[in-house]
């Protein structure tokens, strides 16, 4: 697995991480009914421990360092399977740097300081920890800014926790790109957690997120790499993407991608994942495995040998699909 450095972190992680929002649901049309995005949502998560135990430890065993969890996932259900995994198996609990995020769960927001200690509290306990090497304040999506940020709000409480070594670093992880890049802007935080914004099909992060990252050397973790798994499959019927509703011309234009995929012996899956950890800001990519033959399959994406004649090739396909990734 290839490793970089978490901008000013300093910290090393592999290009590959687990993106742990939908582990331990057996079937992908179920993830589409996990969260509040979703018209479908359930009230209760679908997420199996025991699968997801499994996720857990296949991912660690296959090279992943870097896990990224959060309350909202699974209603906490999240960060208590990886609580388990990483109890049960010290050994790899060793290798992995586990990341969460506050200010929001399934039930809402709040971003008060006492609120976001509290949310601290509550993760580290449920994942066994005693520190976050790195915090992300999450979706303050239509919140005031202002409030977020002051000392009374949750970068206020975040830097109290960094002070008293409970929290290491602190990141923004907005899942709505205009809010994320005003937030990577004010140069306050040290990484990103940069969903809708960064892969083969989408180009969002281009216009704001990347120059003001490599301005404050803010390091990025791109979510949503490979488009619900469209870029790790290719187009398959009868799967509910969960928020995507793809036009054919986009879905036809994957196909292409896949094609030559298969004429350089690549999988499409290590193509989407390296490609985006080409820029020198980003620094991992977080697709959200399910089961573990998908933890797997990313990990290894991570290690695939990929030739710079396979990028030039696939540089003429890389554009931005506005209208086929969010209609």
């Amino acid at each position: 697995m290839q490793h970089k450095t978490l901008g000013r972190t300093g910290l090393q992680v592999s290009i590959v991480g687990l993106g742990a929002a939908f582990i331990g649901i057996p079937h992908p049309n179920q993830a589409a009914r996990e969260y509040p995005e979703s018209d479908q949502q359930s009230p209760t998560s679908h997420m199996e421990d025991d699968l997801g135990i499994q996720c857990v430890h296949t991912a660690i065993e296959a090279g992943c360092t870097l896990i990224d969890t959060a309350p909202l996932y699974g209603g906490t259900r999240s960060e208590t399977i990886i609580g388990k995994a990483l109890k049960a198996r010290p050994d790899l609990a060793e290798k992995v740097t586990v990341t969460t995020k506050c200010g929001r769960w399934r039930e809402g927001y709040d971003y008060t300081a006492d609120s976001i200690r509290r949310q601290i509290d509550a993760s580290l306990e449920r994942l066994g920890l005693d520190r976050f090497r790195v915090a992300y304040i999450h979706d303050p999506m239509g919140q005031p800014m202002e409030q977020v940020m002051a000392a009374d709000g949750a970068l206020g409480a975040l830097r109290k926790l960094q002070g008293e070594g409970i929290v290491d670093h602190i990141g923004i992880a907005a899942n709505d790109p205009p809010t994320n890049a005003p937030y990577i802007e004010t140069g306050e935080f040290d990484a990103a957690v940069v969903p809708e914004a960064w892969s083969l099909l989408n180009q969002v992060a281009a216009e704001r997120i990347l120059s003001a990252a490599e301005k404050h050397n803010v390091g990025l973790v791109i979510a949503t790499p490979v488009e619900r798994g469209l870029l790790a499959t290719g187009p398959v019927e009868d799967i509910d993407y969960l928020a995507r509703d793809f036009s054919q011309d986009c879905l036809n234009h994957v196909s292409k991608i896949q094609t030559l995929c298969n004429d350089h012996n690549i999988p499409m899956v290590a193509a989407a994942l390296q490609w985006c950890t080409r820029h020198p800001q980003v620094s991992a990519t977080i697709p959200g495995a399910r089961t573990p033959d998908e933890a797997v399959q990313n990990a290894n994406a991570g290690s695939a040998e990929i030739p710079e004649t396979f990028w030039s090739d696939l540089e003429p396909l890389i554009q931005h699909w506005e209208q086929g990734v969010h209609r």
